[in-house]
Parts: structure tokens; sequence; C-alpha cells
């Protein structure tokens, strides 16, 4: 299989992790007789400073005629601290994911029994827990109309939904589902919002062409509560774009860290793979970044886009083979962590990229 992938490093930590990434795609290619070609281009602060937009034409026009993209993280601390700067990094992705119609944006919740003590909420409680999440990406309040008003003393940012994007994302997260343990929990604000009424209905409707799935359909102030109550309830979770934003952020604290969490963000076309993580810059540089969530990203892009079920799969046994050896990057280690097996970055990538030919028994490489 010969495939074309954009990488797409981005800012901070986005760097280093997706150089940890690109070397398990070029393992999997090694050792399963693949062709994958990548290419690179600019987005978010970097792209900023050097054209002046957090999107380049010549990023995007890169993106179009790409099968996969693997992407890092944008931002950077001078945004955060000056609210009132017009362009942002932020923009390059939100503009990504409009103009590529990446509409869903697939979270998996997968717990890996060895880092079970690595969360703050009780092992008994999290063991089994395995969660897909599907978030609605180009509507919502990031999309709606905003503006200010009164003298600049009222804010407002519209909540929109239309019909036909509740219905696609609702498709997809039945479909998933029934690959599963057929239920599907939908979350709105039904009791407060018009537009969450619009959202529950359409879902209720899709829902009687899968009579297969259970349909559930939870208020976001309850869904957030029981995801930590009782995270093994949930099978596939379906919400709209604001609401989606914070419950994995929530739900990427059962796993211990958000440096374990994997992410797609996919349409009709081409996919968008990521760490769930930002660009952490207090952090950027020191080469102790979590690469697993971007090894685990290349996982979905290998699975999803290019059909590669057993590819994907012997990245993720790569990624529980190196926990089981008691490996573990400064965020996900305790006290009872070997100090010669905490790993920075590019060493943990290369001993999930080493347990890969080891599993398909190749030798490894020193």
């Amino acid at each position: 299989m010969k495939k074309k992938i954009t990488i797409l490093p981005g800012d901070g930590i986005g760097k280093e992790v997706t150089a940890c990434g690109k070397k398990v795609l070029e393992q999997i290619a090694e050792c399963f007789g693949h062709e994958f070609v990548f290419d690179y281009g600019q987005i978010g602060h970097e792209a900023i400073e050097a054209t002046g937009t957090p999107l380049p034409d010549e990023t995007l026009a890169k993106l179009k005629k790409s099968d996969a993209i693997l992407f890092g993280a944008v931002g950077h601390p001078k945004y955060d601290n000056d609210p009132t700067l017009p362009v942002r990094p932020e923009q390059g992705l939100l503009k990504m994911r409009k103009e590529l119609g990446l509409y869903a944006n697939l979270r998996p919740i997968k717990l890996f029994d060895e880092l079970l003590a690595a969360s703050s909420i009780k092992p008994e409680i999290l063991k089994g827990a395995d969660i897909l999440f599907f978030r609605e990406l180009t509507g919502d309040v990031y999309f709606g109309e905003r503006g200010r008003k009164n003298d600049n003393k009222t804010a407002y940012d519209t909540m929109i939904y239309s019909t036909y994007e509740v219905e696609r994302i609702a498709h997809k997260a039945f479909k998933a589902a029934q690959t599963r343990r057929k239920k599907v929990t939908s979350v709105d604000k039904a009791n407060v919002l018009e537009s969450s009424r619009l959202w529950r209905a359409v879902v209720q409707e899709v829902a009687k062409q899968y009579p297969d799935v259970t349909v559930e359909h939870m208020f976001v102030d309850a869904a957030a509560m029981k995801l930590i109550q009782n995270p093994k309830s949930f099978d596939v979770v379906v919400t709209g774009n604001l609401f989606g934003d914070i419950l994995t952020d929530e739900a990427s604290q059962i796993a211990g860290s958000m440096g374990m969490l994997a992410s797609a963000s996919v349409g009709d076309t081409v996919g968008l793979y990521e760490p769930i993580h930002g660009s952490a810059h207090d952090i950027t540089g020191k080469g102790i970044a979590n690469p697993l969530a971007s090894i685990l990203s290349a996982a979905l892009l290998l699975d999803i886009s290019f059909g590669l079920q057993e590819e994907a799969d012997t990245v993720i046994k790569a990624v529980e083979r190196t926990l089981k050896e008691g490996y573990r990057t400064r965020d996900i280690a305790d006290p009872s962590t070997a100090h010669e097996k905490i790993l920075g970055t590019e060493v943990m990538g290369n001993v999930v990229s080493n347990q890969i030919r080891m599993i398909v028994s190749l030798p490894v490489e020193k």
C-alpha cells in the first residue's frame, strides 16, 4: 500500500511527539511492506510567525492532496496573555476542520490496566471502562454568530445546529456502536437550550434506523457527574462541539493523563489524527513529553483512514507491552516506577518502535 501522510507538528511539544508518531508509522511500513510518503506543513503560532496566517494556503493545499494527516498541537502563551490579538493559532485549527469537512471528532477512552493507579479515581471504578466519544466539530458556539454590543459591554456567542449536522455525526456514532456494545448515549441540554431540543429530536429519528442499538439521552451536567461516578456505564457517547470539548477533557483524567489519549477528526474525505493534549509550552524542549498519545493517534490513522486493522492492533499491542515492562514517561510514572524506566520522549518512541519489530519477529534497532 502506498499512501501520502502530511505531518503538521505545529507548536510546543507537537514537534517532539509527532516525530515519535512518524517513527512508528515508518516502522509499520517497513514491517508490513507499505510505502508511506511524508510531507510537512505549517500551522498555528509557527505559521503566524512565518506567514502572518495560522493556516497558510500552501499547507491547506497539501492537506487536500493527502491520504491522512498526523497533527501535533497549536498554541502559544502570548495569545493566552493577550485576548485582544486578532490572529490566533486556534483559528488555523478551526479553519482546517471547516475546509476539510472534518465534522466528527472521535476520542477513544480506553484504559491500560498498568495505568489504573495513575488516575485520581479508584481503580475498581475505572477497570473495564472503554468509551468512544463522538464530538461534533463544525457547528455550535464555535461557529455561530458572535459579537459585542451596548458600547462593548455585552458579548454574545450563538449556539447553532442544523438537522444535517446532527444527522451525519449521529449515524457515525450508531454505526460505531453496532461494532461495540450497542449502546449510544446522546448528551445535550434539552431542558434549557433550543438547539439541544433539535439535537435530541434528530438523534431520536436516526436511532430508528438502528434497532439493534440502545439509545439514552442525558443532560450534560448529569453526564459529567456519571463519567466520574460510573465510567463503565458508557459505550458510545455523541454530543455537540462545546459539550464534547469539556467532557472529553474530563474523561482524559479517567485515563490518568492527557498524554495517553489519541483522537481522530474525520468527515467524508481525509482524516486528521492528533493527541488531545495541547502545546504544553511549560515542558517544550525538555524532552519529557509523553509521545504515546501521538503514537496511538498513528494507530487510529492506520485503522480508520487506511483500513489496516492488523497494523493498528500491532501499534496498540506495542504500547501495551511497553507499559507492561514498566516503562513510563514522567506524567504516568508513580513512586514505584524504577528510575531507569522513566524515559524521555524520544527514547519512549524508540522503545515502542522496537516492540513493533519484536511483535513481527524482526531484529530490534540499536
